[in-house]
């Protein structure tokens, strides 16, 4: 087996799924995810994420690096300003992050997720 993993979500099956509803603020979002790497231990995930529009509720017990590859969002961490991400923003959320989501346009994600 190689040791080496290109980012290709034609390889992988996608999943959907939406945020619980008692977590949706407006909208009706959906997620795409595209899991292509997940360790032995499942403490490590990589793949591509894609959000329609909406806004929801988030709550991070890991720690996450992305890339976003297309769209526009707001990210607003509890009791900070909104930060805006458009394509070729490069973003990390540690674990303990609370706040919300908002697409504005549909957005598709890198990530690498690492969990504690």
């Amino acid at each position: 087996m190689s040791q080496f993993i290109k980012f290709d979500r034609s390889t992988v099956t996608p999943e959907h799924e939406r945020p619980k509803p008692e977590r949706v603020i407006a909208g009706d979002p959906r997620f795409t995810t595209w899991l292509l790497e997940t360790t032995p231990d499942d403490k490590t995930y990589a793949g591509y994420w894609a959000a329609t529009a909406g806004t929801w509720r988030v709550s991070y017990d890991e720690w996450e690096y992305c890339t976003i590859l297309e769209g526009h969002a707001i990210v607003t961490e509890d009791g900070q300003p909104p930060v805006t991400l458009k394509a070729g923003d490069h973003i990390v959320f540690r674990n303990g992050y609370q706040g919300q989501w908002q697409v504005i346009e549909p957005v598709l994600k890198t990530f690498v997720i690492i969990l504690p």
